[in-house]
């Protein structure tokens, strides 16, 4: 089967339906804005711009949205509003296109002769960090690879406990060593266990303790230097979980933590309780990070890989 069903009739009408309470917020403010006008003008484009950034598209990044919109205006002299579904599609679309912000299928799971493709996620408490583990555990292993997951989330009783259940669930071996060990020897055992039973994946669990970003640094730098040690280049990937649900909130959490470590991507979950699936496109733009995964609702299924098209065309189709 082919890694998370990359273009399947079930994934799209899954994210079209965990998209719903965004498109019906987002779609009734921008009706609202041009209630009597019949042409695109200032006085829409600041309604227009009200409308982004009360959908958690983020200053920022509706400005440029915006800029990009009054350039077309002046160019084509007049626009009708009946065009600007189109415009501000395409301009979001192209927005995400230049800022890499989604990944290549092919680059999920590179090859790597050293042993297994290593993982490292990171996120804060309650943004679903576990769930997006163990449903990426299970994704994997559906599509025929060998998964072993680490509990290096040490911090926390209930978050060894929580992985264990899914490791359970999903039906992949777990290295754990509960509470209170020292992370970094977990992460060592986990992938000395994975070279030896030649699994594909590993995915390592760690705290997200934001109220230190010093001791949080410090660990996630331990816990690196630790896994490069066994498998060269470990992690390969440093995965950043956030809550889509809590809008500019999730950019300031992905804020502090690239600046205490190097993430290379980000899945966003939770987007199917919110209205606030705006922030896609604002926390892509502004991190220059590529959004890998998007969690849309609560099936196993339901965390997909996250593709600017299709998640562009989702959220305008109507």
């Amino acid at each position: 089967m082919a890694l998370f069903n990359f273009f399947s009739k079930e994934k799209k009408e899954s994210l079209d339906k965990g998209l719903e309470k965004t498109k019906k917020s987002f779609f009734n403010k921008l009706a609202r804005s041009v209630v009597g006008k019949s042409t695109v003008d200032a006085e829409v484009l600041d309604e227009l711009e009200e409308v982004l950034i009360t959908s958690d598209v983020g200053v920022e990044t509706t400005l440029k949205i915006i800029d990009r919109i009054e350039e077309r205006v002046a160019r084509d002299k007049v626009l009708g509003v009946d065009e600007l579904d189109t415009i501000l599609k395409e301009e979001i679309t192209n927005l995400l296109e230049e800022n890499n912000a989604s990944v290549d299928q092919q680059e999920l799971v590179p090859s790597n002769s050293a042993g297994p493709h290593v993982i490292m996620v990171v996120g804060v408490n309650g943004v679903g960090k576990t769930t997006t583990i163990g449903k990426l555990a299970h994704q994997f292993k559906s599509a025929g690879k060998k998964v072993i997951l680490g509990a290096s989330d040490t911090f926390r009783a209930a978050a060894v406990d929580q992985l264990i259940i899914w490791s359970e669930r999903v039906g992949v071996p777990i290295v754990q060593q509960g509470m209170g060990a020292d992370p970094a020897s977990v992460a060592f055992d986990t992938l000395e266990s994975a070279k030896a039973q030649n699994a594909d994946v590993v995915i390592i669990d760690t705290a997200g303790r934001l109220h230190n970003k010093v001791n949080l640094m410090n660990e996630l730098s331990k816990i690196k230097r630790v896994m490069d040690k066994v498998i060269p280049g470990a992690p390969h990937e440093v995965l950043l979980v956030l809550d889509g649900s809590t809008g500019q909130n999730a950019f300031e959490q992905a804020k502090q933590f690239a600046a205490a470590t190097d993430i290379t991507a980000l899945a966003i979950t939770k987007l199917d309780g919110t209205a606030k699936g705006g922030v896609v496109i604002g926390i892509s733009d502004q991190m220059k990070i590529p959004v890998k995964y998007i969690g849309v609702g609560e099936q196993m299924e339901d965390l997909q890989i996250f593709d600017r098209v299709e998640f562009v065309d989702s959220l305008f189709s109507k």
